[in-house]
């Protein structure tokens, strides 16, 4: 930039504090939203886990009608 130009437009060291502080900021609540949805997916993983663990408990109290087939082939 040319002289002429930076006397008529100076730097402002409070521009470049704003800049900071707006870049803080931003990632600060992309940090959070990281976060949430992270939370989000463990939330879920959990839940479908228990679903699978009671469907496992289910299924080993039902009768396995595969193995009729399979004793028979002895």
């Amino acid at each position: 930039m040319s002289d002429e130009l930076r006397q008529i437009i100076p730097k402002s060291p409070a521009a470049d504090e704003t800049f900071a502080a707006y870049q803080a900021t931003s990632e600060f609540y992309q940090e959070i939203s990281y976060r949430q949805e992270f939370e989000r997916y463990c939330r879920w993983y959990y839940m479908t886990a228990e679903r699978h663990r009671q469907d496992l408990k289910k299924m080993k109290t039902e009768v396995n009608i595969f193995s009729w087939f399979r004793w028979g082939s002895r």
